[in-house]
């Protein structure tokens, strides 16, 4: 079966990740067969996809046409064989119980087409065996979306032991055409990637405490405001559910042996019910304020072990060719909001230290999940997961690439330097990292005489930028001169933009916001989507815009408006600031990058000298007129005696189009 062949899907369980990924297949244009075991469960689940469509349309993600549209191609049933009658693909959502599942198929292969494909949600039971209570195991995978799966981008595509080719590659390019990002995991082990890499550091962190080695308050802060993570330990295992975390690591003690034995203070919250945010209380009581979690309750100690613990995982997945190094960063970023990727991550903490940690807890324990894998020790050897942690340094590489950058996607293609922020897992923030890399593209861009003209842009269609990745920043505490320097940094930054001799052109879609509009000002023109967004919102946070804002934002708008903006901390639809200037075209969210394109290309068919004198004019003339008027005098006269000047004249006369060269 091809991807064109793909008509309708049948999804199995209407709870909330089955009616969720209804949902998408439905608004990826696929006829959707919604089935659960009785009528009661289909109709909420139903009711909640024409909530979610609703919520979606009403914040002009999709247009009510599109909506109403989605929502007609969702049919409901609680009889099995109706609803698999003419289904292509097959996607069981029902609870991760191995022996539910396996019922479940026993029913499903007396009705569902020969020609069927069978893809499980499991989050970390066996695909293998799964497969093999049906008929088809070479057309059976796994397929892990993540909750709520209409806004997760992420997609686990695991093979089982019998899965073909051509079933991942179907099913990978299914998860494509629904907007998300597969990766692929290569073989069946539990856990998959990002649960192997989040459910034993739940286990680690439930292990410090359970040794009076530290509290949750500790754990927590050093994972949020040290590591940088998304959310505490404890706090994730609360928003996660603590039995669903603890019904993982269940299935890895029984396959994967001693190492993951669940910590006693799992057992106690599940044999007590208090399972997180769902009952009310878990590690966190959230009828009493929730996670309140202090950013200074720092420990290294608790680092280390954790970083220590996350780095075996790494170890364990590549060394059993799960899945590589890029593949875990990539699915972990993307699933659970990590600033940057756990072998990353531990590259970065160097594995020599990490193995040490290990060794030292493994002699003073004997604890199996302190054992350091084989792998782990060759890497630290190596220098590093990912080769020691260096990447392409100069030269392109490969496919109009100008070199790899872990924050952005830089290409050159037809005159026009693309760099695209590819951040999207967080939503295209603007970490400490990204201000290393855009430096040297810009630099490079501005060197390669091949670029006339650049374009930025966002990866995906939520945002942009939506501003600094303050989490990340601020992790460890950030000192008044160090905050200072990032200010600088950031200033330095964007300003290369602004200083660039070659049109920079900022595609917006989606979020705008603080850092992410800063960025956007050093661009000489921006085009947005309709559904974009903008604002500084420093104020609500007790901050100020820091990389130019300030500036740049005055000089494009005028002062009473940028302090309206700064002041008020309100977010703008690009109507409005189209309206004050910021922007110089809106449109359709479905034509932004062809226009944004089509303008870029048009400035890098324009003549590069007039274009270089023409920028520097407009920038000497801000603070000293005559200072502006002086550099368009010096500038005008070096044009005329340019070759582009009479190619521009003679294509004039010729009623042709001129080709400049910037000769």
């Amino acid at each position: 079966m091809q991807l064109e062949d793909v008509q309708r899907v049948t999804v199995l369980g209407a709870g909330n990740m089955g009616h969720g990924i209804a949902e998408v297949a439905a608004l990826a244009g696929y006829d959707v067969a919604l089935r659960d075991i009785e009528e009661e469960f289909v109709r909420d689940g139903y009711d909640q996809i024409e909530w979610s469509l609703g919520k979606l349309a009403e914040k002009d993600r999709i247009g009510d046409e599109e909506a109403e549209a989605a929502l007609d191609r969702v049919e409901t049933f609680v009889d099995l064989e109706d609803s698999l009658a003419d289904a292509d693909v097959v996607i069981e959502v029902v609870p991760e119980k191995m022996a539910i599942k396996k019922d479940v198929y026993d029913e499903v292969v007396e009705y569902a087409p020969d020609e069927a494909v069978f893809v499980t949600n499991t989050s970390s039971l066996s695909i293998t065996e799964l497969s093999e209570v049906t008929d088809r195991p070479e057309r059976f995978c796994g397929m892990h979306f993540f909750n709520p799966p209409v806004r997760m981008d992420l997609v686990e595509v695991i093979s089982g032991k019998h899965t073909s080719e051509d079933t991942l590659e179907l099913i990978e390019g299914l998860a494509e055409s629904m907007g998300k990002t597969p990766v692929r995991v290569r073989k069946d082990s539990p856990g998959f990637i990002v649960n192997r890499i989040l459910v034993p550091l739940i286990n680690e962190a439930a292990w410090i405490v359970e040794s009076g080695d530290a509290t949750i308050e500790t754990v927590d802060s050093t994972t949020k405001f040290d590591v940088g993570l998304p959310m505490g330990s404890f706090e994730l295992a609360d928003q996660v559910g603590i039995d669903v975390g603890y019904h993982v690591l269940e299935y890895m003690h029984e396959v994967l042996g001693e190492a993951y034995r669940p910590c006693p203070l799992l057992v106690e919250k599940v044999d007590a019910d208090e399972l997180g945010k769902k009952t009310g209380k878990g590690f966190y009581d959230y009828e009493n304020g929730g996670a309140q979690i202090p950013s200074d309750a720092i420990d290294a100690d608790v680092r280390k072990r954790l970083l220590a613990v996350m780095a075996n995982e790494v170890a364990g997945l590549v060394g059993n060719d799960v899945a590589d190094p890029p593949a875990i960063d990539r699915a972990v970023m993307l699933g659970a909001g990590f600033p940057d990727g756990p072998a990353k991550i531990a590259d970065g903490e160097g594995l020599d230290a990490l193995v040490d940690v290990l060794d030292d807890l493994h002699e003073e324990t004997g604890e199996a999940r302190y054992e350091a894998t084989d792998y782990l020790r060759e890497a630290a050897e190596a220098g590093g997961f990912h080769d020691g942690g260096a990447g392409e340094a100069d030269g392109e590489d490969g496919d109009g690439a100008l070199a790899a950058y872990d924050t952005l996607n830089v290409t050159v293609e037809d005159r026009v330097g693309h760099v695209e922020i590819d951040r999207p897992h967080r939503m295209n923030t603007i970490s400490g990292e990204l201000l290393d890399e855009l430096p040297d593209a810009i630099d490079r861009l501005d060197a390669d005489d091949e670029v006339r003209a650049i374009l930025l842009s966002g990866a995906g269609d939520r945002a942009f930028s939506a501003g600094a990745d303050v989490q990340s920043m601020a992790a460890g505490g950030v000192e008044p001169l160090t905050a200072v320097e990032l200010s600088r940094q950031g200033q330095r930054t964007f300003g290369k933009l602004e200083d660039s001799d070659k049109p920079v052109v900022a595609a917006i879609d989606g979020y705008c916001l603080g850092g992410g509009m800063e960025l956007a000002t050093a661009a000489d023109l921006r085009v947005a989507s309709e559904r974009s967004e903008f604002g500084q919102p420093e104020h609500d946070l007790g901050l100020m815009p820091g990389w130019g804002g300030t500036q740049r934002l005055a000089r494009i708008v005028g002062e009473g408006r940028a302090k309206e903006i700064i002041f008020t901390a309100d977010r703008y639809e690009a109507e409005t600031l189209e309206g004050y200037g910021f922007l110089n075209d809106v449109v359709p969210d479905d034509e932004l990058d062809e226009r944004a394109w089509e303008l870029v290309e048009q400035l890098a068919a324009g003549p590069p000298i007039a274009q270089k004198y023409t920028k520097r004019t407009i920038h000497a003339g801000r603070t000293d007129g005559e200072a502006g008027l002086e550099v368009e005098a010096m500038g005008f006269g070096h044009v005329m005696n340019t070759d582009d000047l009479i190619e521009g004249v003679t294509a004039y006369i010729g009623d042709g189009e001129p080709e400049f060269e910037g000769k």
